[in-house]
């Protein structure tokens, strides 16, 4: 037979701790529940059998004390409505704080928001999407409600290893790909068999994400920055790094300066690898995004067994998705799937499965289609308007992306940032993301990243209007 506590009505958990009987805890433990909220009026209670059998007490005990509290008030009974809480029963509330004149103050929310690292998610496939759930949930096989491989589900490793060939020259096989619970996770990861294979130290570009370094602080590397300029990273200086044993890039669009690594240091990169039995940890966070040209081939295709590339779906689709993906060297297979085996987080298979549908229908590439002319007329949209109405600020950086670099007067950057706050526009300076270990080597660089993928389409020409007015004027 079941156990009633697994067959019998709603579930509520009740406190019956304290002094006095059963029914007398039993009633004070409902009454709280009352009063604080955690039952809300009109709440529908279990019957009185079925809590009874849930707190193994007597049936007329959970009766009586329903009785006791309806005629208190508390709860209401109504024959084939059962017995819910009282409307009137409403739970105690904090008083507002009393109102004080307060200072003027920067908005908490900014009305516009152009600061990197989030594409326009009003724009995410939402239909699109569902039909590839449907799809794929009703092909699914029952093994893949359960836990699944730590290396990912196989129906995505498959179809992945045809599309980043096909799209971003990478060379690989389903079996080296593994599926990460978003970039950071893959480069946790990453780093930590790092550490474990004996490195200390590795070279990462002197402008980049904060969060990123931390990842590799946390796994015990120690960040050395390298010089960025038109080029991208000067990648040969990593000759001179002898303690150096691994480099993280991003040569298709160095983040966020936005210039590509120039083929002689992609070379360079290699070479070096190479001689010294490297590493190179590919970020391929937006290589999709091209707007001149077609977009350059990852470096993982100059050398699959010296380069780790990663990618993700939170800049062409939705951060919300969660989903990334490593192509590793053959030699680091087994070292990282065996510290993803023990603790690190699965991804969800479900949303594996959908994107294994959303790829292979065609559909990915279509949505990455339009976004890229959506990104790339917005560009267009900024570049032309800096140029009519702000002529001295210079745009840095390719056509790619979902941000620009813009370049400011020397000393300005602070003050705009602060500026466009006060507006109600969230703007992020060139320093914020500088490598606090790398030497200024002279006047500092005043510049902004804005990002003009991220605003939904509609609020994107109340973006660059407010964007415009807080910009320096002509020196």
């Amino acid at each position: 037979m079941d156990d009633p506590w697994a067959t019998f009505g709603r579930d509520l958990h009740l406190d019956l701790s304290g002094s006095g009987g059963v029914r007398t805890s039993l009633m004070r433990a409902l009454r709280e529940a009352v009063r604080t909220g955690r039952l809300a009026p009109g709440t529908r209670l279990p019957s009185s059998r079925s809590l009874a059998a849930d707190l193994g007490i007597a049936r007329n005990t959970v009766a009586d004390a329903y009785a006791e509290l309806v005629a208190e008030g508390w709860l209401s009974a109504r024959q084939g409505s059962g017995t819910r809480v009282a409307r009137r029963a409403e739970p105690l509330r904090p008083a507002p704080p009393a109102r004080r004149a307060a200072p003027a103050r920067v908005p908490d929310r900014p009305r516009y928001d152009l600061r990197p690292g989030t594409p326009d998610v009003s724009a995410f496939p939402r239909a699109a999407w569902l039909a590839a759930s449907r799809r794929a949930i009703t092909a699914a096989p029952s093994e893949a409600f359960g836990y699944g491989p730590p290396l990912g589900r196989p129906e995505l490793r498959t179809v992945l290893a045809d599309y980043l060939a096909r799209a971003r020259g990478v060379r690989t096989d389903p079996e080296r790909i593994l599926i990460c619970t978003g970039f950071m996770q893959g480069l946790g990861l990453l780093a930590r068999a790092l550490r474990g294979a004996g490195v200390r130290e590795i070279g990462s570009e002197a402008y980049g994400l904060h969060f990123h370094r931390d990842v590799l602080t946390r796994a015990g590397l120690r960040s050395v920055p390298l010089p960025v300029d038109p080029y991208g990273a000067d990648t040969e200086r990593l000759a001179d790094l002898t303690g150096v044993r691994a480099a993280l890039l991003t040569p298709a669009h160095q983040f966020p300066t936005g210039v590509p690594l120039h083929p002689d240091r992609r070379a360079a990169v290699i070479d070096w690898a190479r001689s010294t039995g490297g590493l190179v940890l590919e970020d391929d966070y937006d290589g999709e995004f091209r707007y001149d040209r077609q977009p350059v081939g990852a470096v993982q295709g100059l050398d699959p067994d010296r380069v780790a590339y990663l990618g993700t779906a939170s800049k062409s689709l939705a951060p919300a998705l969660r989903l990334a993906w490593m192509v590793l060297p053959d030699h680091l297979v087994e070292p990282v799937l065996a510290l993803k085996s023990t603790g690190e987080w699965q991804t969800a298979a479900l949303e594996q499965l959908t994107l294994a549908e959303f790829l292979s229908s065609g559909a990915y590439d279509r949505h990455v289609r339009g976004m890229r002319l959506r990104y790339r007329r917005r560009r267009d949209q900024l570049v032309s308007a800096l140029a009519g109405q702000a002529p001295h600020i210079r745009v840095g950086g390719i056509a790619a992306g979902l941000h620009v670099v813009l370049e400011l007067p020397p000393g300005t950057e602070q003050s705009v940032v602060q500026a466009a706050r006060w507006q109600g526009l969230a703007l992020e300076g060139l320093s914020s993301f500088a490598h606090p270990a790398a030497a200024d080597g002279g006047t500092p660089r005043d510049a902004l990243v804005v990002a003009y993928g991220r605003p939904p389409e509609h609020a994107f020409a109340g973006a660059l209007e407010a964007l415009l007015r807080v910009l320096p004027p002509v020196p």
